[in-house]
């Protein structure tokens, strides 16, 4: 486990810390997030992003650019109120996750972060043509040319890098994207998985 910052960017004022939050059960969208948060301490900063993507199996140039693009995003929305963030250091709190969640999205998760069943289902429903339970990449396309909502530059390249990417490390052979893998996005298990996935992988390559 990574050591904890030593800056923790006020998140003792007032006798709170950001940990805290793992004292308490969480939405999916902060499981989601928790993923990245690779010490624990409630708080991700840029280089544990950078950590986490290059864990589920992002090169270093895709995990350089997409740690800077996802805490400038959801770093500002999410800061606590009773809490002064470091400048230039983006940090994202996963208490506030929720604040962070942008538009041109599918509304699987509320606004306070929580899974929203007929939303999910709603996904497979409208774009799902070649098989109930899958998504091919040109439905992936259609989901996110649904959803795109107007002068929302930020919103839609989110929801577009977002959903390439699982695309990319989740399809199967035949190129779907099956439901049960987009039903664990929405609770950050999918990156538990190819993490492991990729552990296990190097782990068997050693022993040959």
């Amino acid at each position: 486990m990574a050591s904890k910052p030593a800056d923790t960017a006020g998140s003792h004022q007032k006798g709170e810390s950001m940990a805290d939050v793992y004292n308490h059960e969480l939405t999916p969208l902060q499981q989601h997030a928790a993923f990245f948060d690779r010490n624990k301490d409630g708080i991700i900063y840029p280089s544990e992003t950078y950590q986490g993507l290059r864990a589920i199996g992002c090169g270093v140039p895709l995990s350089a650019l997409g740690a800077v693009f996802i805490n400038t995003l959801l770093g500002s929305p999410t800061v606590p109120e009773n809490v002064k963030a470091p400048p230039l250091k983006f940090p994202i709190y996963v208490k506030n996750i929720h604040k962070g969640k942008h538009g041109s999205d599918t509304d699987t998760y509320d606004a306070n972060g929580r899974f929203v069943p007929e939303k999910f289902e709603e996904i497979f429903k409208k774009h799902a043509h070649t098989r109930p339970d899958a998504l091919s990449g040109k439905e992936l396309q259609e989901l996110l040319k649904a959803n795109r909502e107007r002068n929302d530059l930020t919103g839609r390249t989110a929801a577009f890098v977002e959903w390439k990417l699982i695309y990319s490390f989740c399809k199967d052979k035949d190129g779907f994207l099956h439901k049960e893998t987009v039903r664990a996005i929405y609770d950050g298990s999918v990156f538990v998985k190819l993490e492991q996935d990729r552990k296990e992988a190097k782990d068997s390559a050693k022993k040959k």
